[in-house]
């Protein structure tokens, strides 16, 4: 056998003819030409996925290389020769494209789209507006554009509408993801006829310092030459009083203040055509009284709770076949009731249900006792559904934060006695606000109270809150987003998204239930908010096995969504490559390859990993198992029924060494056996696809350390034929072995 290392630059080279066989060859692409004692490599490490790397081309036989003749000096004097401005702007092209691999990705925003949204502009936004605008011009006084705010103000809605209505039609408006550690003006993009616009929100990655600023107007004289803007909107809290001297192309504004709620709340209905439900709400003064003070970010919650009330409305008005309870309760809830409870904030009435301690529940005192508190959180996230499932939700929420106490008065009962001895289960629903149909459904028909009750809980009570996480995740029947549990557990998420919150979350189901905690964080990375925050958690979780499944589940669903972000993509492809770098347990690799597998489906996620593998080729540490377990993907696509390896590989994937190295590799060597089984099988009746296959496969059958591998290899192959019937194990035991060795190395050797 061929003892010369496999060298993927000279696969289809003649090897060398130093020997006296040199002119013996038993036909093309044979693996043994000659045996050469003396040259044995046996002390090369072996190859594995994680330690290859990149061979250079060598120079094409005969190539002259051409001599400079860019210029010549002669002292002082430089000649040039050829077209100075060809050589300067082939040089300008590679600086930018260089740039461009390191740059912040944004998204393009359509300027019809943002004129289109419904927009507020207070007396306070007004004279901001006039501030930033050039009224001879109407573009902006300055390139760039920083205006500080509170957070949820609608800094960000101001930047991208005034982007949108003061530049030129022909200008690109993109907003721009702060996936950065620290904010760097080397970072940020540079194109002609460009409006940027950037939240720097995060509380440790978007610091604004002086250093940063000092950039910042050096970057505002190329945007200016480039006929291009860039809009920061800073939280409030980040922007530490850097005492901002007059520095050359940035203007700084401060947004105190949100749009008057009521007005931000009419113009989201009336955009979206609830021309009449606008009409409703202005003639309810309790309603509209509620909207005084919101954010712009609660105002336009306010308007979909309002949207929701009003499609609950309709829905139940459409349904009266629902069996009516007994009391005062049965009556249906009128439009009215339904828009004040859905915009009431509940916390006078969560003030008089949580209020003092109370053993017995009595009538005329609204307090709760802590089992009925207990029901309250039970039935706002359940909101109706069956008496027992509320009754057992009720109990494991009771359960978690400390044992059940024995009825009042009731000493030395049973805990079954005790239960019996207290209020019946319809009596203490009806006091928490709840109904009982005939067939014992609970209806609690109260969305919008029942998030506020969730919220007063968390607020109001610190040492409830991981005993509430922990409830809402056994309470999940499933990791369905429409799940009730987990629709709460993601909105208590996109509220309290705090890096604290997201490690406690973490810490109490990352490992227990992954699947929960993936649905969970798929809506805090979506979140424009928290978003950040959570995908720097899911990049410290993606090293810990216990937390792995949860993100492979979570940026699998993100690569699957084709309307997904770039920037978003791109996070979730680099936590995958992480997982792939960090951990070396069995079940995590085999969860991520089969995720591999089914995304390489996809055409554009398929792109994302033969980069993996083109990282991996050249070098690069961190993608050495993602690039491998990428490549095992890629080998399961088919187009029209050819296999990836024949059909459609990328020109810069070295195939060959590919093969090569996940062969000689233990860890691998099965796996990558298996799915050439399966390529070699599928093209085995097209004469031609097969014959390409094979010979690419042949040279990286060769070489150092294959002997073992390719014997296995060809074992596989038992049992398949090409069209011609030839066994396309004998196939490959003819191309690989000399014709004078086969006698000596049967392909039936047995080499356990």
């Amino acid at each position: 056998m061929s003892d010369v290392p496999f060298d993927p630059t000279r696969s289809n080279a003649t090897p060398p003819t130093n020997d006296a066989r040199e002119g013996h060859s038993n036909g093309s692409g044979s693996w043994l030409h000659k045996l050469r004692p003396g040259t044995d490599a046996s002390d090369r490490p072996e190859a594995s996925p994680d330690d290859q790397t990149p061979s250079s081309a060598p120079p094409s036989p005969g190539a002259v290389p051409t001599a400079p003749r860019v210029y010549e000096t002669d002292g002082a004097a430089t000649n040039v020769f050829g077209n100075p401005e060809v050589i300067a702007n082939v040089i300008e092209q590679l600086i930018l494209e260089t740039r461009k691999r390191d740059l912040l990705e944004g998204v393009e925003q359509s300027r019809a789209q943002l004129l289109d949204q419904p927009f507020v502009r207070s007396t306070h936004w007004e004279t901001v507006w006039e501030q930033l605008i050039n009224p001879a011009t109407s573009r902006p006084h300055q390139p760039v554009i920083i205006i500080v705010a509170p957070r949820s103000c609608g800094s960000t809605t101001l930047a991208l509408r005034l982007l949108a209505e003061h530049t030129a039609h022909s200008t690109t408006v993109v907003k721009l993801d702060a996936d950065w550690q620290t904010p760097s003006k080397g970072r940020l993009p540079l194109e002609k006829a460009h409006a940027y616009q950037l939240d720097l929100k995060h509380p440790v990655n978007d610091q604004v310092s002086i250093d940063f600023l000092n950039a910042l107007s050096e970057h505002a004289a190329h945007l200016r030459d480039c006929r291009s803007y860039l809009a920061l909107t800073v939280a409030q809290d980040l922007w530490k009083d850097h005492r901002l001297s007059d520095r050359d192309g940035i203007q700084v504004v401060r947004l105190d203040e949100a749009p008057d709620g009521q007005d931000v709340v009419e113009a989201h209905l009336g955009a979206y055509g609830y021309g009449q439900l606008v009409t409703s709400l202005q003639s309810l003064p309790k309603a509209t009284a509620s909207l005084r003070g919101l954010t712009a970010v609660a105002a336009v919650r306010a308007a979909h709770a309002a949207a929701m009330a009003w499609k609950e409305h309709i829905h139940a008005t459409s349904h009266r076949s629902l069996a009516h309870t007994d009391g005062e309760r049965g009556t249906p809830a009128t439009l009215e009731d339904r828009i004040i409870a859905a915009l009431t904030d509940w916390r006078g009435e969560l003030d008089s249900r949580f209020g003092e301690m109370n053993s017995l529940h009595a009538h005329d005192n609204p307090s709760l006792t802590v089992e009925d508190r207990c029901l309250l959180l039970a039935l706002a996230v359940q909101q109706s559904a069956p008496m027992p499932v509320v009754a057992r939700s009720a109990a494991a929420l009771l359960k978690a934060i400390g044992n059940i106490p024995d009825a009042p008065g009731a000493a030395g009962f049973s805990p079954t006695l005790s239960a019996l001895a207290g209020r019946g289960m319809r009596r203490r629903i009806q006091d928490v606000g709840g109904q009982v149909d005939m067939q014992d459904t609970v209806i609690f028909d109260r969305p919008a109270y029942g998030r506020a009750v969730l919220e007063y809980v968390w607020d109001n009570y610190d040492v409830m809150r991981e005993p509430l996480l922990t409830w809402l995740v056994a309470t999940a029947q499933s990791a369905d987003p429409e799940d009730h549990a987990v629709a709460a557990l993601a909105e208590l998420t996109v509220r309290h998204g705090t890096v604290d919150y997201l490690t406690t979350l973490g810490e109490l189901i990352g490992g227990s239930h992954p699947k929960v905690l993936g649905a969970v964080m798929e809506s805090a990375v979506r979140n424009e908010h928290v978003g950040r925050l959570a995908w720097e958690a899911l990049y410290g979780w993606a090293e810990k096995e216990s937390y792995a499944p949860a993100v492979i589940a979570l940026c699998r669903r993100i690569l699957e969504d084709s309307s997904v972000a770039t920037s978003l993509a791109k996070r979730a492809m680099v936590r995958l490559r992480r997982i792939a770098h960090k951990n070396t347990d069995p079940t995590v690799v085999s969860q991520l390859q089969a995720a591999f597998d089914a995304l390489v489906q996809h055409p554009t996620v398929a792109e994302r990993l033969a980069g993996e593998v083109q990282s991996w080729q050249q070098g690069k540490a961190s993608s050495a198992r993602s690039g491998a377990l990428a490549f095992l993907a890629l080998m399961t696509v088919r187009h029209d029924g050819t296999p990836w390896l024949v059909d459609s590989p990328p020109a810069d994937i070295d195939l060959q060494r590919a093969i090569h190295g996940l062969l000689s590799s233990s860890k691998t060597a099965a796996e990558v056996t298996s799915r050439l089984t399966d390529s070699i099988r599928g093209c085995a009746d097209d004469p031609s696809a097969y014959t390409q296959l094979r010979d690419q496969l042949l040279p990286a059958l060769r070489g150092h350390n294959m002997f073992a591998a390719s014997w296995r290899f060809m074992n596989e192959l038992r049992g398949i034929s090409t069209a011609d019937g030839v066994s396309v194990a004998d196939d490959f035991h003819n191309h690989l072995v000399d014709s004078r060795l086969r006698t000596v190395f049967p392909l039936e050797t047995n080499l356990a």
